[in-house]
Formats: structure tokens, sequence, C-alpha cells
């Protein structure tokens, strides 16, 4: 047992800097996340039944949305990288840079050049292994990201 006070404080003070360290890190936005998950409003509001071929349409309309993105990379200089990965291969295509602006609740998405919002984003969770984000203009529209070395 440690009796000297002088060291008692210095064992707390390291302790709590640890502690601090790791919570800081487990809440980090940055490094690279995986979606695996895409919620639409589409999916939400389906007023047709099932036998009209409404599954066909969905599709069609889902397909010409263009490719969502696999991969997204947060870096410490607030920008960003999204690609598409590829099993086959070790290279991703389609990256695209731009830069970000996280606020602890909000997840914003800027133009490299003019700074302005491209899209706005409400972070539902952060935690050390996931990212749900849910969009700001259509809240129907979530993301569920996890997270990857």
């Amino acid at each position: 047992m440690v009796t000297n006070p002088n060291v008692m404080k210095s064992l707390i003070v390291i302790l709590s800097a640890c502690l601090f360290t790791s919570l800081c890190q487990a809440q980090s936005l940055v490094g690279r996340w995986q979606l695996v998950k895409q919620t639409t409003c589409i999916e939400d509001e389906n007023p047709l039944n099932d036998d009209t071929g409404v599954e066909e349409v969905l599709n069609d309309m889902k397909s010409m949305s263009g490719p969502t993105s696999n991969v997204i990379q947060f870096k410490d200089n607030n920008t960003c990288e999204e690609s598409n990965r590829i099993i086959s291969r070790k290279k991703s295509y389609n990256s695209k840079s731009f830069l970000y602006k996280y606020t602890g609740n909000a997840l914003y998405f800027l133009d490299k050049k003019s700074r302005t919002i491209i899209e706005g984003f409400t972070v539902e969770k952060l935690a050390a292994d996931s990212l749900i984000i849910s969009n700001t203009s259509r809240v129907c529209e979530t993301k569920i990201f996890i997270k990857i070395k």
C-alpha cells in the first residue's frame, strides 16, 4: 500500500490522464469508416402494394441515384475522402476529397474551394467502432458506418 501522499497524487493524475485519453480516442471521428447500411425515404413511404411491380421501380430508382461510397476516411486536418472499394483490388476508385466540420452533434461536408456546406448530417451515435448519421434535411435518410483499420 502506498503511504506517501505525493506518490498517491501522482498516481491519481496519471490514471486520470490515461482515462481521459482513452475516452477522447473512443469518440474520435478520425479514421476510416465503411458504410454497412443506408436507409432512404423511398423505403419508408410506399403507398402502393407489392402486386404492381413496386419493387422493380424502387430498384430502378436506387440504381439511378448513382453509386454510394463504401469507405470514407476522416483525417486530422478536417479533410476527408470517400471512395468505393473493390474486393479484388488494393486501390479504391471514384475517390472524392472534401472538407468536413464536426461539432459534436452535427457533421457538415464542405466544398474545398468555396468552403460552403454541401450537405449536413446529425450525428445520432458516435462510438469507438460505429457511427450513425442522419441527413438534416431528410431525417428518414440514415447511414450506418463501422470503423475499419
